[in-house]
């Protein structure tokens, strides 16, 4: 049995949808509401709260493998409740900044997750996704409301990486051999900047998007509100202010785990072009 928490996010839900088509596989989605819980046919769907590992027991009993996302704050109580119900394997996604940018206090909590798991008696696989191509979606409202992107940086190309990539390679980690004790850096098949992600949304659109480039002082006082100025810092670098060859390299460990190419930024905006609308 598997444990997928966060199964309601982008990845959990991508995830479970790998795991149903490829046995099926027997698995459990984890969500703190179990009757708003939309989940593939024969996935069980089981109640629980990350932050309260006393309310796990369930979720977690015969479970062989765990799927977790870092940076909940709760990784110590989940992975001791994971350890005592007789978890074998966790797959965690962490961050491509841990090797990138390991001065961001972001990057180091990722760093101390993954000494956590790797610490915690039980098999793992390490996941470092770099930026997500959903990360699109923070211009939603202003594409839907005004046509409009406002970004920094719109010639900065970064990988991005298709969350269905993500879940794909997990996937294959928590189901195949050869896996454990392995820490993959994953991103998407190639560069993309803002102005081309921003094209490729008007192309799906079948309407103009204009772009509007803003300096890093805008930006920050847009994200600040809802990021903090901390982590809207840490964004701004990441996206174009403090790049370095390691966050700017494609690499092949998508197809080369899955035997499936990565998929476009385009391919997610096919996927996902509603949300524009």
């Amino acid at each position: 049995m598997i444990l997928v928490t966060g199964a309601t996010g982008n990845i959990g839900r991508a995830l479970l949808r790998e795991l149903h088509l490829a046995g099926p596989v027997p698995a459990r989605g984890l969500t703190r509401d179990v009757r708003r819980a939309s989940f593939p046919d024969g996935t069980e769907a089981v109640q629980g709260d990350l932050a309260r590992a006393d309310s796990l027991k369930a979720a977690l009993d015969g479970v062989r493998s765990l799927f977790l996302l870092s940076g909940t704050g709760a990784e110590t109580g989940v992975l001791e409740a994971a350890r005592q119900a007789g978890v074998e394997h966790v797959v965690l996604v962490s961050s491509i900044t841990v090797q990138t940018h390991p001065h961001l206090p972001a990057a180091a909590g990722n760093l101390d997750v993954e000494r956590l798991v790797k610490g915690s008696g039980m098999d793992w696989t390490v996941l470092r996704p770099t930026q997500f191509a959903s990360n699109a979606l923070w211009w939603a409202q202003s594409i839907r409301e005004q046509g409009v992107v406002r970004a920094p940086y719109p010639d900065v190309g970064l990988p991005t990486v298709h969350p269905a990539d993500i879940a794909a390679v997990a996937g294959a980690a928590l189901t195949g051999p050869g896996h454990r004790g392995r820490t993959y850096a994953l991103t998407g098949p190639e560069r993309i900047t803002v102005r081309r992600q921003v094209a490729a949304i008007a192309a799906e659109l079948g309407r103009e998007v204009a772009l509007v480039e803003i300096g890093r002082e805008e930006a920050h006082r847009q994200m600040a509100p809802f990021l903090g100025d901390e982590i809207a810092d840490a964004v701004l670098d990441l996206t174009g202010g403090d790049v370095n060859h390691e966050l700017l390299k494609v690499r092949d460990t998508v197809p080369r785990i899955t035997g499936s190419a990565a998929r476009s930024f385009r391919q997610w905006v096919s996927d996902h072009g509603a949300a524009f609308r």
